[in-house]
Formats: C-alpha cells, sequence, structure tokens
C-alpha cells in the first residue's frame, strides 16, 4: 500500500509522529457484552491469555440498565491527543522506535474504514543492535496493517473485536517471520513490541517483551500489559517446560526477555515450540470519563520507577502545563535523575481534557486553639470592665 507518514525526530531520534485533531463526527456504540446502549463502566481490565488464545471480549462490572436514556445521559467519546519523546539515556546507541497515530483513518486512507475515534500507538524497543526495532517500524503500515489484512468496521461489536485480535496476533507473528526472511538483519537482532490501539471507546493493548503500557484511571495506574521476564512465574514455568533455563534472570543466560520479535539466533527453527517466543499477550478496557491518561513505555522507565510513580509525575506535569509531550519529557528526566541504564522512550496519550478530570479537594483550614491561665483571664476581666466604664 502507499501510505507514507511523517517522520519527527526529536534529539536525533527518529519517531514516527501524526498528528490530527478532527471533530468527532458521530457516537460510537459498544455492545457485549456490548449489549446495551446506556454507559457502562469497566472496573476491571480483561486479560486475553496468549497461549491458547480465547476469543476477545470485555469484562465489565455491572450489566444493570441505565435509568437515564441515551439522549440524556451521552456516550462518553475520547478526545485523543498524544505527545513522545525519546533519550539515548547513559547508552552508546538508540535502540528504540516507536510510532504516533492519533488518527488512523486519515493517516491510512480512504480503503481503512475505523470507528470513530480511531488511533495506534507502537513501542519497539531494540537489543543486538538497532536493525529490528528499525525494520518494524519502516514498515508497520504493510506489517500490522496490509498484510494482517486489519478488518474493516465503522461499529464495535464482539465479532469486530474478535477479528481485531486475530488480526494483531497475526501481524507480530508476520513481522518476527520477515525478520527471519531478510537478510540485511542480523540473526541475534531482536526487539520487543507493544502495540496500543483505541477504537471508539475500545482500548486494546497487545504485548511482547518487556515494554509497558499503563492507564491512569483517577489518578490510580492500571497496567494494561504484562512484563515477560524470565522470572516472571508463567513465563519461566513456560520455558523451562521446553528445555530451557532461566540464570541470573536471563533466559539460557542471555536475554532479559521470553518473548520478542526477531532473535532467530535463539528461537528454534519456524514451526518449532521455542523458549522464546513472539506470540503478544491481550489486555483491553472500555474508556470512561475516568480514564485520563495512557502511558507507553520501554523498560528504561520502569527499571527505576512503580506505574504509580510514573503515572504520578505524569499527572502532575499535566496539571501543570496540559502538555503530553511535556509529561512525556517529564518522566524521561526522572528516570535519569533515579540512574536509569537504558535508553528511554515514553509515549503519552490523552483521554480527556483536563477541565474534566477530578481536582483535589481543597484543605481544610485548621483552626488553632489558645488557653488562658486563670491569671490572665483576671486581667483581661478587669481590663474590659475598665473600658465600659468610661
Amino acid at each position: 500500500m502507499g501510505a507514507e507518514a511523517e517522520v519527527v525526530c526529536r534529539q536525533s531520534v527518529p519517531a514516527l509522529e501524526v498528528r490530527h485533531f478532527a471533530a468527532v463526527e458521530e457516537l460510537v456504540t459498544i455492545n457485549s457484552p456490548l449489549s446495551h446502549p446506556a454507559v457502562e463502566r469497566v472496573e476491571r481490565v480483561r486479560v486475553s491469555e496468549a497461549v491458547p488464545a480465547p476469543q476477545a471480549e470485555i469484562t465489565l462490572a455491572d450489566n444493570t440498565p441505565d435509568p437515564f436514556p441515551e439522549s440524556i445521559v451521552p456516550q462518553f467519546v475520547p478526545s485523543i491527543r498524544s505527545g513522545s519523546f525519546a533519550d539515548i539515556g547513559p547508552r552508546r546507541f538508540m535502540e528504540d522506535e516507536h510510532i504516533c497515530m492519533d488518527d488512523l483513518s486519515t493517516q491510512l486512507g480512504s480503503p481503512y474504514r475505523f470507528p470513530k475515534p480511531s488511533a495506534f500507538y507502537g513501542l519497539f524497543d531494540g537489543h543486538g543492535g538497532a536493525e529490528a526495532s528499525a525494520f518494524i517500524r519502516k514498515n508497520f503500515i504493510r506489517l500490522f496493517f496490509d498484510d494482517a489484512k486489519f478488518p474493516q468496521s465503522s461499529e464495535v461489536n464482539d465479532s469486530f473485536l474478535s477479528e481485531v485480535e486475530k488480526s494483531l496476533r497475526k501481524a507480530f507473528l508476520l513481522a518476527d517471520r520477515a525478520l527471519a526472511d531478510d537478510a540485511s538483519i542480523s540473526s541475534s537482532s531482536g526487539t520487543t513490541a507493544l502495540t496500543a490501539l483505541v477504537l471508539g471507546r475500545l482500548l486494546m493493548v497487545a504485548n511482547a517483551g518487556d515494554c509497558r503500557a499503563v492507564l491512569c484511571r483517577r489518578g490510580e495506574a492500571i497496567d494494561m500489559s504484562q512484563d515477560h521476564k524470565p522470572i516472571h512465574p508463567s513465563e519461566q514455568r513456560r520455558v523451562e517446560e521446553l528445555g530451557a533455563f532461566v540464570e541470573d534472570g536471563y533466559l539460557n543466560g542471555v536475554l532479559s526477555v521470553t518473548r520478542a520479535l526477531g532473535d532467530w539466533d535463539v528461537k528454534f527453527s519456524q514451526g518449532s515450540p521455542s523458549p522464546l517466543i513472539s506470540e503478544p499477550e491481550f489486555r483491553q478496557a472500555l474508556l470512561t470519563e475516568d480514564d485520563e491518561f495512557l502511558i507507553i513505555s520501554c523498560d528504561g522507565i520502569w527499571d527505576v520507577m512503580s506505574s504509580q510513580h510514573a503515572v504520578n509525575v505524569v499527572r502532575r506535569g499535566l496539571r501543570r502545563h496540559d502538555d503530553p509531550e511535556q509529561s512525556a519529557r517529564d518522566l524521561v528526566k526522572e528516570a535519569l535523575r533515579l540512574n536509569t541504564s537504558d535508553n528511554l522512550t515514553v509515549i503519552v496519550v490523552c483521554f480527556t481534557p483536563l477541565d474534566h478530570w477530578e481536582q483535589p479537594s481543597p484543605r481544610p483550614r485548621r483552626l488553632r486553639c489558645c488557653s488562658f491561665s486563670a491569671e490572665a483571664i483576671c486581667s483581661l476581666r478587669n481590663l474590659l470592665d475598665g473600658s465600659g466604664s468610661h
């Protein structure tokens, strides 16, 4: 396909940035499941286990019909804007790549139909050189939309969500194989991959590796991905069942992740089960007015701070300057202050205007109590009596 993308470089770090602020032309009805048009509340994030892969669904905490008609209680529609920042950190080379597309329909053109709003974000943290991550960024439209046959629809329903998850899973596998087939890419080069897709009110995150997506809901951090580290119990069990081992937190004493694209010098031949896999894990959430922003970042951030710490930094910055790009810079600056040892890339995606956020309650005024001695009271009484006699 002949789509092109604007490339924006920040501090000599290539980053694909697409900005478009179009008015929302229609509300998207999400039924579930998605069966009642009233405003739903999502209190839990559903995890789609990667192996085996079940059908996509959204878990709702409350399916009670809303007593107010839809004409009175309008459905929440995310107002999307994003900013990103990348820094080489203390490393000699930059191996991170990222993608920001705030409006999929505009960027990919008329052949594609998406719910409104629609957005796509990707972060690829390379290792063993920047070849693999640079290849994925350069070819992401072909890999994630054209070759994977991304489904087309202007409405979000169960069938569409199932097809989207199937398409993204296929895209990760296609990207992995493309790295194996390209002779110009070293077999020792690999990259983690995390993508976040917004379709109407749905947020879908697919992850393979140790990048992380964190949703801020009224100031609370909600992890939208699981770090695929060799020491994670389920990942360690999986790789050991395939004959691999974990030593000092590294897969076979070499890799710090158990899922990645590329690294074909570590993987078994195509078609054979391998301890290192490219299979993504999915998490979904139905966005509400309580969902303020999403942070997507590489492990250079998470090595030195918790998800809640990162949310606090970004939230404090947005309240001060309301600039997602500056908030991404703030988070990178904080990681450098905490002595991170890796490359740093941060994407901040805002879903609601700042004036919709819950404002902190004003601090109550503290009253100071004073006590007087009997002698002081007597003196005060005499003073007042003397004033009254004049």
